[in-house]
């Protein structure tokens, strides 16, 4: 709703607006910008033939610079010059569409879409499978891509079950193809992608779908390069960057001297309130925010001497959850710390940073190492019972679980499948044990997320210059659907594995000689929501393994990775639903011999799959 250039300028007289930069209001347009070093500040753009005397902000409080402008309306360009001792033409910091990253800024009206998603809510936490995507290269085709057209795609992505899609940065970036981890303009979306316009409506269309929207955000350093905030008011100290950044050592990151001065308020007030404009205008449902560590603390290197822990960044960590935890509790809040920082999803009421849930690399390497070993005796089953067993402070839900992520398939490490056979990522024992580790991320507490084209045995490493190779959906049908019934399971779609939304694990079963193990996931128990997870890690078939059983009675097999609807090639070996034997084993007051095929994962449950659906009826009559 645009509001009155009048009642604008009156508010302003004795209130901060709720909105800085230029913003459309009835009329017009009135600005509002920080510039505490200029000796004066002007608006020029299509609105007044860039004439840089028609439309001068006058001072107020604190370096702001504010005042109505008539005439203005969506669509067109502009840019605010600054003077200090020299002439500053600087793009909005709060410009939600820029022409591109060097370019005019573009005056737009983001409450200005027909929503359609009132309906939607993101489901609960613990029952999110998360997908990772590039959007410049998921749609296939030429990069860059553009929210169009990974729309188009949107049905895969319900057909593999997803309900939640984590965008890698989609801020106005440098050039057209990036992995968007430089982002020049925080508040812009990339116009090689469809900008503002199209990130609403890539939204929109995921909501309708019932797929939640994750955006990753970059705060841990800006740019370095067509960064308009850059000694936006012509101030530095030295060679550094100005208002919005540190002036000193703690400014320099392996990107640039580009960390952003958490310490001054307008800055922690301009970062917190570009989260927020995504979570609340663009329906955003969650962010993933990029390199928390760099935040809390300061070097140019985290690994090298000049690491100090940074209490600037760690309070403004906590004011940006606090923010969103008094606004939209229900948004998901990640961390990408890196370094098992157990405080990261800590309350801010104990000290800690506030997280909601955070990328583990707990699980992340020990499971790696175990699928992607070339010999079968090195497999490593108590490390793998480390990595499914642990939690930061006793909640798996404080912790996201995968195999591939754009960073461990890319930078010199090849995709899962490639690492295990180089040059054959078709081949039996890359599909076998790459989906043995998608098992894993599935069954193991925690939230689960899988990155694009993993579904379909992606083999190339990812860079933003190459799509997703979208004909291997085809090629290797097998792998889909195995990742298709995975989810499914773990959502408990079929209502036969509660088990798994849950946070109870109990890891009964660890044979480090032959590399099985097993584990009971549950919820409060019972039918339909005991769930028995057994995993063959060798090489080698048993037919008749003993292993407990959390309950008396019979368990069906509802999930057999060596199935040959997976692979034409696998041994169907008989994963044979059984009826348990009154013989303690694991510690357990039940147990049974079952079979299981080599480099497989069973799921047991007490409720069977549900029957497929019947086929249509030939002789009903066209409607």
């Amino acid at each position: 709703m645009k509001r009155s250039l009048c009642c604008l300028v009156a508010s302003a007289l004795t209130s901060v607006l709720s909105a800085n930069g230029l913003e459309l209001v009835s009329g017009g347009a009135y600005a509002r910008v920080w510039a505490p070093f200029a000796s004066s500040v002007r608006v020029v753009g299509d609105f007044n033939g860039w004439n840089l005397n028609a439309n001068v902000l006058s001072s107020s409080a604190n370096g702001w610079w504010e005042g109505g402008i008539s005439g203005p309306e969506a669509g067109d360009q502009y840019k605010f010059v600054v003077v200090n001792s020299g002439v500053n033409w600087r793009p909005d910091p709060w410009a939600k569409e820029m022409v591109n990253s060097v370019g005019n800024s573009i005056l737009m009206d983001p409450s200005d879409f027909a929503w359609t998603d009132q309906s939607f809510q993101i489901d609960n936490w613990n029952e999110l499978v998360i997908y990772e995507m590039h959007l410049g290269t998921f749609p296939g085709g030429s990069p860059p891509n553009t929210f169009d057209q990974a729309i188009a795609r949107l049905d895969h992505l319900v057909e593999l079950g997803i309900n939640a899609v984590e965008l890698m940065p989609v801020n106005e970036f440098a050039g057209g193809l990036s992995w968007g981890y430089n982002p020049g303009h925080v508040f812009a979306v990339e116009e090689s992608y469809g900008g503002m316009r199209g990130l609403q409506r890539f939204v929109n269309a995921c909501h309708e779908r019932g797929i939640a929207v994750l955006l990753d955000v970059v705060y841990n350093h800006l740019g370095p390069s067509d960064l308009g905030i850059w000694r936006f008011d012509g101030w530095s100290q030295g060679e550094w960057g100005g208002i919005y950044f540190y002036n000193d050592d703690r400014g320099a990151t392996p990107w640039g001297d580009t960390r952003p001065d958490f310490g001054r308020n307008e800055v922690r007030e301009y970062l917190v309130e570009s989260a927020m404009y995504f979570l609340n205008g663009m329906h955003i449902d969650g962010l993933r925010v990029d390199g928390t560590a760099w935040i809390r603390r300061t070097g140019a290197d985290l690994g090298g001497g000049d690491v100090q822990d940074n209490p600037d960044g760690w309070s403004w960590l906590q004011y940006l959850n606090n923010s969103v935890d008094g606004q939209s509790p229900e948004k998901i809040i990640v961390a990408e710390d890196g370094y098992s920082e157990w405080g990261m999803t800590r309350p801010t009421s104990q000290g800690g940073a506030g997280f909601d849930s955070q990328w583990d690399p707990n699980f992340h390497w020990p499971v790696r190492n175990a699928i992607e070993a070339a010999n079968d005796d090195d497999r490593n089953m108590w490390a793998v019972h480390d990595a499914v067993n642990f939690a930061y402070n006793g909640d798996p839900v404080q912790r996201v679980l995968f195999t591939e992520n754009h960073d461990e398939v890319a930078n010199g490490r090849s995709r899962v499948p490639e690492t295990i056979w180089p040059g054959n990522a078709g081949s039996y024992f890359s599909r076998k044990r790459s989906t043995l580790g998608g098992a894993l991320v599935m069954t193991a507490p925690g939230v689960p997320m899988i990155f694009q084209g993993q579904e379909f045995l992606e083999d190339e490493y990812f860079r933003d210059s190459i799509a997703l190779d979208w004909s291997k959906k085809e090629t290797f049908q097998g792998v889909f659907e195995l990742h298709r019934d995975l989810i499914a399971l773990r959502r408990n779609l079929n209502g036969n594995s509660r088990g798994l939304t849950g946070p109870n694990i109990n890891f009964f079963h660890v044979n480090n000689n032959d590399k099985l193990v097993g584990f009971h996931r549950f919820q409060d128990g019972g039918p339909g929501d005991d769930v028995l997870v057994v995993m063959n890690f060798r090489d080698q078939s048993w037919s008749n393994y003993r292993i407990g059983f959390p309950r008396s009675g019979e368990w069906k097999v509802i999930f057999n990775s060596d199935s040959t609807n997976y692979g034409e090639d696998y041994g169907n070996h008989p994963g044979y639903d059984i009826t348990t034997d009154a013989i303690p084993y694991d510690g357990l007051g039940q147990s049974a011999e079952i079979g299981i095929g080599p480099y497989t994962c069973l799921i047991f449950s007490q409720v069977g799959n549900p029957p497929p659906p019947p086929p249509p009826r030939l002789d009903r009559p066209k409607t």
